[in-house]
């Protein structure tokens, strides 16, 4: 088999870097410089790797990938190329947490749930590195069976902010810059049913250069159309007009953009503390997750829980639940709002609906 050209690209299979973002090619020539045509492709061609996957799934797979180096290290094992069997003694590591007297196991266990998002990374890193790992191997898949039939819990579900809830919620915020703000990302995600990643990934106008996932076009006294870019392609949203200004989420995004004097761009941006200064920056999605859970606690959600359990009931995903399951209307307009593919996942989301409404006992005759 002969050797490819001197200046095909190839992936770069170094072990102990970060992970290829995207895909890093890397060019050999004799040259001491790569042609400038060539280098053109290159940057082509990354830039297009880069954008087939978004920038928090490739830092939670850096992220995966340097855990993974750094315990083959610990231990003795070459990352590269994959065994299958080093990474059945991995998982399962990462599944029983400290060993009594060996320093080098003092890691706390791990979910399943995070346990097969790092075999997920792992995957993924294998495969930008031209080496793809076989995830169905009797090593990995009978030792991932057993964590699972071990060590698998039942899944937590985010507390949904119902209607009155985010009613309440609003009303902890000032009509400053920061309240104002909020207030419009309350609202928005709320009756939108967006997740915290499609909020902040919004600008205030179409811009095909934007590194945001969609952006919205008001229609005046009407609403708000939200168009978005999801992992199956784009979609629509619409938000209609609420029944009073106070709770509006046509009217706070007037407003925020009006007093934000923010005319493109990003349409959710931090506030520097002076709380009069807007930052050309888009806001992080950890904001939103923060916004819900010190609002939702403000106001007293799910009161009848000690503290510590209630700070642990809300997140971003609580906006989305809440519209779910607070929306009296036929299932098929809440599943089109959410985006699913299917109703059986749109109930998943609906904390409040009856579950016994379609009775097989009774129809079966008992």
């Amino acid at each position: 088999m002969q050797n490819p050209p001197a200046n095909t690209p190839k992936i770069d299979d170094s072990a102990d870097g970060d992970l290829p973002a995207g895909v890093e090619l890397v060019v050999e020539t004799d040259a001491t410089s790569r042609p400038a045509r060539l280098e053109a492709l290159v940057e082509t061609a990354t830039a297009y790797a880069n954008a087939a996957s978004s920038e928090n799934t490739r830092d939670a797979y850096a992220k995966d990938w340097r855990h993974f180096t750094a315990w083959c290290r610990r231990e003795g094992f070459d990352p590269l190329p994959p065994s299958t069997q080093v990474i059945g003694l991995y998982i399962g590591a990462c599944a029983s947490g400290p060993v009594a007297g060996d320093p080098k196991r003092n890691d706390p266990p791990l979910s399943v749930a995070t346990i097969e998002r790092r075999l997920s990374g792992l995957a993924w890193n294998f495969t930008q590195r031209g080496a793809p790992m076989d995830r169905s191997d009797r090593h990995i898949a009978t030792v991932l069976a057993g964590i699972r039939r071990k060590h698998a819990t039942p899944p937590r579900q985010k507390e949904a902010v119902l209607g009155e809830d985010i009613k309440a919620m609003v009303n902890t915020l000032g009509h400053d810059l920061r309240g104002l703000r909020d207030r419009a990302i309350l609202l928005l995600g709320f009756a939108g049913g967006l997740r915290r990643s499609e909020i902040v990934g919004l600008d205030v106008v179409r811009d095909d250069h934007s590194d945001g996932h969609g952006w919205i076009e008001i229609f005046p006294g009407q609403g708000i159309l939200v168009t978005l870019r999801g992992k199956t392609g784009w979609r629509q949203v619409e938000v209609g007009r609420g029944a009073s200004d106070q709770t509006c989420p046509l009217a706070a995004i007037e407003n925020w953009i009006r007093f934000g004097r923010i005319a493109r761009g990003p349409l959710f941006r931090r506030i520097f503390k002076d709380n009069k200064t807007i930052d050309v920056e888009r806001l992080s999605d950890k904001h939103v997750a923060r916004l819900v859970k010190e609002t939702a606690l403000a106001t007293g959600v799910r009161a009848d829980l000690p503290e510590g359990e209630r700070a642990l009931l809300f997140s971003g995903h609580s906006l989305r639940a809440g519209l779910a399951s607070s929306a009296d209307i036929e299932e098929r307009y809440v599943q089109k709002q959410l985006g699913h593919a299917s109703a059986e996942m749109t109930r998943q989301y609906q904390r409040r609906r009856d579950r016994f409404r379609t009775n097989l006992t009774k129809a079966s005759g008992l």
